[in-house]
């Protein structure tokens, strides 16, 4: 019962998080907003209980709000409407897909992905959130255009604002930012502060209602468009795909985008969330990219958006003591009672709140410091990164990995002495007593990594309580190889992993991880 009793106050608190979230998200996705609630509720309720992750949060992210909006608009052709069931139909595709490559054992590939492009990725679509969002929290209504562009007209957006509705926005920001760095306050969901302080603002200024007000020289309009837009109760809100479009290249060119991205965010998440368990409990990757796949399809079928596990709410959730799935069903049924009973207090939330606490996702997610560590590791992963941010910014998702993830193989093919040297197998296996020991020979990298990691699952039977490998002969081992054995070793239990021989070769900077090279 104690149990039970943790993950129901877990659930709460994630529940709070994540309700001006999935509100945030959907309304920056050109969805409705109750689409992304719709999707946290079923990877709540019923994904939770298919066999998912144990501590992992499902729900909508903010990392898929550049590919969601992209298919809303691109397949509305100016119809939002039009655009948000064509986009929901690509949604069933790409869940289809993401259940065909679970069956196919095709979650471990997302483990070799170079951190270095994923996190260049997500700078990106940081960026992008905050050109989108920063016109919202100063309630500037119809602003758009591409990002860059929109980036360029920020300064033009600050002469433009309305300032009743900027203050919601501005006040939203330094909440968000300033509770956390309060050591008293840490255990208090900033977002909920922000409802707290938002919804009697606008109440107060009567947003609810069409009318202008002067300041100075200057006249403001206030009204029910700057809040939160839901129907009058649940059932409304179920929309259906429209798959007219479905074959064009347009949907294919999503359907791609969601399948893939989505993938790889997702199972990202449940590894990091997997080093953070107290229990260091090993999350089957194929069987939570099912569940990932399952869930999906029910949502985008009845409107919702694109699901994973995502990485915020589930940290929220092992912080606040949860100890199974159980914490996830929790905060589905939360979600799901509250917006079944009380939609009328969620129509009183002003869009400025929501685009604020976007906006600090963004900052986040785009980081200085991300930028900072990146150079850190070594100028290779800082050009991956770099060259995969601008490229998405100027182009989108799926090309700017697609060229992170090229450029990569051409700096180590070019360093390697072939391309070839990249996909063979790495290693020699052998037993020892107690011990495995592993002689690296020639090259290990994001290329040939799931060999070793196969050769070393089907070597470790019982008895086994180390892995030593030997990466003294290696001509090349990079920043993500290290990063992922390191990674599967925390997972292990009672079997400790050595590395040894990487003093014999040359770093390419002070970072402990940094890609590795021979001096010959």
């Amino acid at each position: 019962m104690q149990k039970y009793l943790q993950d129901a106050t877990s659930g709460f608190l994630v529940f709070l998080i994540a309700l001006p979230l999935c509100l945030g998200i959907s309304i920056a996705s050109g969805f409705p907003p109750v689409a992304g609630v719709l999707t946290a509720i079923v990877g709540g309720v019923i994904a939770s209980h298919l066999g998912s992750a144990p501590l992992t949060i499902k729900g909508p992210a903010a990392g898929l709000i550049v590919i969601a909006l992209g298919a809303v608009n691109e397949l509305g052709g100016g119809d939002m409407v039009v655009g948000y069931k064509r986009a929901i139909a690509v949604g069933v595709v790409a869940a289809v897909i993401q259940i065909l490559f679970a069956l196919g054992r095709a979650g471990r590939f997302a483990s070799i992905m170079p951190p270095a492009v994923v996190h260049g990725m997500l700078a990106a679509i940081g960026v992008i959130i905050i050109a989108k969002q920063v016109p919202v929290m100063l309630g500037i209504i119809g602003a758009h255009g591409e990002p860059i562009e929109m980036l360029v007209h920020i300064p033009n957006y600050l002469m433009e604002e309305n300032p009743e509705v900027m203050a919601i926005g501005v006040i939203s920001v330094l909440i968000l930012a300033l509770m956390p760095r309060i050591k008293a306050l840490k255990a208090v969901p900033a977002p909920l502060i922000v409802l707290l302080v938002a919804v009697p603002w606008a109440v107060f200024f009567q947003f609810g209602v069409d009318h202008d007000y002067t300041l100075g020289t200057h006249h403001y309009h206030l009204g029910p468009k700057l809040l939160v837009a839901l129907p009058g109760n649940l059932l409304d809100a179920v929309t259906f795909p429209d798959f007219s479009q479905i074959t064009s290249f347009t949907s294919i060119k999503y359907i791609l985008m969601f399948a893939l991205v989505g993938t790889v965010e997702s199972l990202l998440s449940v590894m990091a969330v997997d080093a953070m368990d107290p229990e260091k409990r090993a999350s089957d990757l194929d069987r939570d990219l099912l569940v990932t796949g399952v869930g999906n399809l029910i949502a985008a079928s009845i409107g919702g958006l694109p699901m994973i596990s995502e990485i915020v709410r589930s940290k929220a959730n092992i912080d606040a003591g949860a100890t199974s799935r159980w914490s996830n069903f929790f905060h589905g049924v939360f979600l799901l009672v509250f917006v079944a009973l009380l939609p009328g207090l969620l129509k009183m939330i002003p869009l400025a709140a929501l685009a604020a606490m976007l906006v600090v996702t963004g900052v986040r997610l785009a980081s200085p410091k991300e930028f900072q560590h990146q150079w850190h590791i070594g100028r290779d992963q800082f050009a991956l990164f770099f060259t995969t941010f601008a490229v998405t910014l100027a182009t989108d998702l799926l090309i700017g990995v697609g060229v992170g993830l090229l450029l990569k193989l051409a700096l180590h093919a070019w360093r390697a002495g072939g391309l070839g040297h990249l996909f063979r197998t790495p290693a020699r296996i052998e037993r020892h007593g107690d011990t495995l020991d592993v002689e690296v020979d020639g090259v290990l990298a994001f290329t040939n990594l799931l060999r070793l990691q196969s050769a070393l699952q089907a070597a470790m039977v019982d008895g086994v309580k180390a892995v030593r490998i030997d990466l003294s002969k290696a001509r090349l081992v990079d920043h993500t190889a290290q990063e992922r054995l390191e990674g599967a070793a925390n997972e292990w239990k009672d079997v400790t992993l050595e590395l040894v021989g990487l003093d014999r070769l040359q770093p390419v900077s002070d970072h402990p991880r940094a890609l590795r090279r021979s001096a010959a």
